[in-house]
């Protein structure tokens, strides 16, 4: 970690560390949002920096890591020409709403503008109190922050869009949880922080202008092909449909539970935000929570695309009068797009799917047995998600495993899931669909290994390196970060990283929001 110097020979060039950031959601959205200024914290240390992250953006690593960059991470000072704002939104929290929500703690300090002229936008989280704090003390303890950068990073890894660290820097003081905890603050990197919540909030303010420059907004910065549509309104709303059916497919393919899938927690870029009380499941059962406070099982796993169309129908109803002048027209347009959510989900989840299971080469080909069509793959997906369930086999390691039957060794998914008869009945039934088109065994192996991680962030690993590093030992949040950002490679001397929980440790685990 590197300790701040704030003397002002120890700073360097201050457009170095972040130039150029533009205002854009500023400059649209007067009124979405309150200028505010992040609270100063009183000894920073960079804990970590993304510098594969960094360089993406187009940003010098070496002048993130200076005195300066840590000033711009910690809250100590912004960069040049920068006004932080605090965005407003509002939400349906567990159903319930909420008409001012909006960033409690945290800043939006402007965007990254990309060499391809999109924008990314630089947000710090815990940096303190703000107009819409509600309350809250505006900070962040180390353990959350360090959290969403590994998931966010694992999710990044997985192929799975995201909102992603660039930084966390401990603040050196303590923020009131529970306990005493150390403070930090996470610096997020997003395509925007542009939420259903916002949209919701822009709508209660009665100023038909403010949902239009919002919609407009998000047209022209997320879903430009929506412009040139009959009906832009409706074809933005069609587009955040998609957006979000593929992104929660891609949570379900991997095993992931969001834990708080409320509207402020969904965005219309279709990236996935707020990794709080979210875990990776390890035994199949779609009615896994980890959240602390789901206690109704609102966001299980296996109710995520239900709530996902529910949270966008949300969406429809501020778009509503941008759709069409005749309520009645304006609804039955935007419950027709809302009701595409299903089958826009199911392809999304069945294509991914069936490349789980090894018959992603096999949809358009012409089956070498006519009696192993297409249509089937529905059913042997089936199968094996009961076997799963029936046997409270572990989720991630039970793909893996699958692949290793093609090269010869079923030893592995047997100790998964037994022996049992209808182990072997489902291997019979699915061994002649894989072999169909003619794919030699160990290339589809290959190829199911690509798309099923071996090392996702287990829960058992994630509080034992976040208590570490709660601690002040950061080595092994370090190791366990080095591990789920190569999900799919095998890494000797690693192994114990893609074990599951114990039982007793999975039934009792929980996750928390960390405000």
């Amino acid at each position: 970690m590197a300790a701040a110097d704030d003397s002002p020979d120890s700073m360097g060039d201050p457009d170095a560390t972040m130039p150029g950031l533009d205002h854009w959601f500023a400059r649209d959205l007067a009124g979405l949002y309150e200028e505010w200024q992040p609270s100063p914290a009183p000894e920073p240390t960079l804990v970590a920096l993304n510098t594969a992250l960094a360089i993406e953006l187009g940003l010098d690593p070496t002048a993130l890591a200076s005195a300066e960059g840590l000033a711009v991470f910690a809250g100590n000072r912004v960069p040049n020409g920068a006004v932080p704002i605090a965005m407003g939104y509002a939400g349906h929290q567990f159903g319930g709403y909420s008409p001012r929500l909006g960033d409690g703690r945290a800043l939006l300090l402007g965007e990254v503008v990309m060499a391809d002229g999109s924008h990314r936008d630089v947000h710090l989280k815990g940096s303190g109190r703000t107009p819409f704090a509600r309350g809250g003390d505006g900070k962040a303890a180390i353990g959350p922050m360090l959290r969403e950068y590994l998931i966010a990073e694992a999710m990044h890894a997985l192929g799975v869009p995201t909102t992603r660290a660039l930084a966390v820097t401990a603040t050196g003081e303590y923020v009131m949880r529970d306990a005493a905890l150390p403070g930090a603050v996470l610096t997020r990197i997003a395509a925007s922080h542009i939420r259903v919540g916002t949209f919701e909030y822009a709508a209660r303010l009665e100023d038909r202008t403010a949902i239009v420059r919002l919609a407009d907004h998000a047209i022209t910065r997320h879903h430009p092909q929506a412009s040139a549509a009959d009906n832009p309104y409706l074809a933005l709303l069609e587009a955040v449909v998609e957006a979000q059916a593929s992104l929660v497919a891609q949570w379900m393919l991997v095993g992931f539970i969001h834990g708080v899938m409320n509207t402020d927690n969904m965005t219309i870029s279709g990236e996935g935000i707020d990794y709080g009380p979210c875990a990776f499941m390890d035994r199949y059962d779609p009615r896994t929570v980890y959240s602390s406070i789901d206690h109704a099982g609102r966001y299980a796993y296996g109710n995520q695309p239900n709530i996902a169309q529910w949270n966008l129908a949300r969406l429809a109803e501020t778009l509503l009068s941008l759709i069409d002048d005749d309520a009645q027209a304006a609804v039955a347009r935007a419950t027709e797009v809302l009701d595409g959510f299903a089958g826009r989900f199911d392809q999304h989840w069945h294509q991914g799917m069936r490349a789980k299971l090894g018959l992603g080469s096999t949809a358009a080909a012409v089956r070498a047995e006519p009696d192993i069509d297409a249509a089937g793959d529905r059913e042997c997906i089936a199968g094996w998600l009961e076997l799963l369930g029936a046997h409270t086999a572990d989720y991630t390691g039970s793909f893996r495993a699958l692949a290793d039957v093609l090269r010869g060794d079923s030893a592995p998914l047997h100790a998964l899931l037994g022996d049992g008869s209808d182990v072997h009945r489902w291997l019979a039934a699915w061994q002649p669909r894989v072999a169909a088109d003619g794919v030699a065994a160990l290339d589809r192996a290959a190829a199911m290994d690509r798309v099923n991680p071996l090392f996702i962030p287990r829960n058992h690993h994630v509080e034992r390196v976040l208590a570490a590093a709660t601690g002040g030992d950061f080595v092994p949040f370090e190791e366990m970060l080095s591990v789920v950002t190569s999900p799919f490679d095998v890494q000797p001397g690693r192994e114990a990283f893609a074990g599951p929980a114990t039982i007793e440790f999975a039934g009792a685990h929980q996750t928390f929001c960390g405000t």
